[in-house]
């Protein structure tokens, strides 16, 4: 496909429902009001086009973005592409996309340490979520690894920028759902930092509890595996 035919196809499939859930919540005003499931549509369909992924993100659209980190081949994001797209997050949904993306690029752990110090709000977003995705599905990672991102939450989380806070609780309770060890280190992490305060703006959203989450979420595991 080329990059104006899928431009106007995004187009046509944005809503002014979806545009103002996506104010909402923050995105700014280049976009469609793309919903995820006709995106996914959309990546089914492309499948891997690194070509056209470039350009949907050059496009500075938001919803071209969002399908550009889906249908990105991780083998071809080098770090000079990575490095170029990061300045332009501009919101964690986009910063999230992006991080699922990067998770499946050797370069995961590296740019997982160096983005999580970042000051700036979106690329430490971006940073603490692959903290999360790596926790989920890195299993040659050891606890420690993930032990010192815990000291780093329980010292530093009240005091970073209103998303950066979100992505550290979202990956305290990913960790905590790691294994059993780490559900007690994520735990008393979590009783140490107490409520995590988060703006989400005019929606509906609440801040997950990270405590009782873990315990039911590693309860259900078990249930699930027996």
């Amino acid at each position: 496909m080329q990059v104006q035919e899928v431009m106007l196809e995004l187009q046509a499939m944005g809503t002014e429902q979806r545009r103002n859930v996506f104010i909402r919540h923050g995105v700014g005003e280049n976009f469609y009001g793309v919903s995820f499931a006709s995106l996914e549509v959309m990546r089914k369909r492309i499948k891997k086009d690194h070509a056209l992924a470039l350009q949907l993100w050059a496009t500075g659209n938001h919803d071209a973005r969002l399908l550009a980190t889906k249908i990105a081949d991780p083998k071809q994001m080098d770090l000079g592409t990575i490095n170029l797209w990061l300045p332009d997050l501009d919101n964690y949904i986009v910063a999230d996309a992006f991080a699922d993306l990067v998770v499946k690029t050797p370069y995961a752990q590296a740019l997982a340490d160096a983005w999580t110090g970042s000051q700036d709000e979106w690329t430490g977003r971006a940073g603490w979520h692959l903290i999360a995705l790596l926790a989920l599905h890195e299993q040659s990672l050891p606890d420690a690894y993930f032990e010192a991102y815990l000291d780093v939450i329980a010292r530093e989380i009240h005091t970073r920028k209103n998303r950066t806070r979100e992505g550290m609780n979202n990956a305290m309770i990913a960790i905590g759902l790691r294994d059993e060890a780490l559900q007690a280190k994520a735990i008393e992490t979590a009783r140490k930092v107490g409520k995590v305060h988060i703006d989400h703006g005019d929606t509906s959203c609440k801040t997950p509890d990270a405590v009782p989450y873990i315990i039911r979420a590693r309860a259900l595991r078990s249930v699930q595996v027996a």
